[in-house]
């Protein structure tokens, strides 16, 4: 529950209380945002509208500079930090299924909660999917688990990949979220014709 829990001993109440908090905020913040539209979620992929990608991109980049500046100031220790073991073929075919269901559905698991919060019926069916599809996969784990776990890798991090410390990881990361801007801003303007009438 935030860096400071290995500081300050919460106790259960308090942390479900600062996850609710959180998740009314993070819920609200999406639906203010307009992550509560399929339309908006699915434009993505027509390339006319890539706020998702700006926004997750910019998130990404931002919580890796606070880790690395936190971690400078020796105010948290990374190596302490938890990492979800890799799973390369596990994972892959996760992320496709995700990205798959993501471009039909046109919401993910937060995004489907936001709008089911405005009423949306669409969402409510995608959750009612969602629900069974890790209902199914609950079922398939005794079988799944021996599967993926035996392609179980060491925590696979770029630093310790490339033994270029995290400091030039974030300073190239934030340069790549510069030019990366700047291309996605181009797609927009180039695709910008593809938008849907409102």
């Amino acid at each position: 529950m935030l860096p400071v829990a290995a500081s300050i001993d919460f106790g259960a109440g308090t942390e479900l209380a600062i996850a609710f908090a959180l998740g009314l905020g993070f819920g609200f913040c999406l639906e203010r945002a307009g992550f509560g539209s399929a339309r908006k979620l699915t434009a993505v992929f027509y390339l006319y509208d890539m706020s998702v990608v700006k926004v997750m991109f910019t998130a990404i980049v931002t919580a890796m500079t606070g880790l690395w500046i936190l971690s400078a100031a020796g105010v948290l220790s990374l190596p302490e930090l938890y990492l979800e073991p890799t799973y390369l073929a596990a994972q892959a075919i996760g992320g496709l299924i995700f990205g798959a269901g993501f471009m039909i559905g046109g919401y993910c698991p937060g995004t489907s909660i936001a709008a089911i919060a405005t009423g949306s019926r669409d969402a409510i069916l995608y959750a009612l999917g969602m629900l069974l599809g890790v209902a199914a996969y609950a079922e398939l784990t005794p079988g799944l688990d021996a599967w993926y776990k035996a392609g179980a890798q060491a925590d696979v991090t770029l630093p310790s990949l490339t033994g270029t410390g995290m400091g030039a990881w974030t300073a190239a990361f934030i340069a790549f979220l510069a030019l990366a801007a700047w291309g996605m801003r181009r797609l927009e303007s180039r695709f910008a014709a593809w938008r849907p009438a409102r």
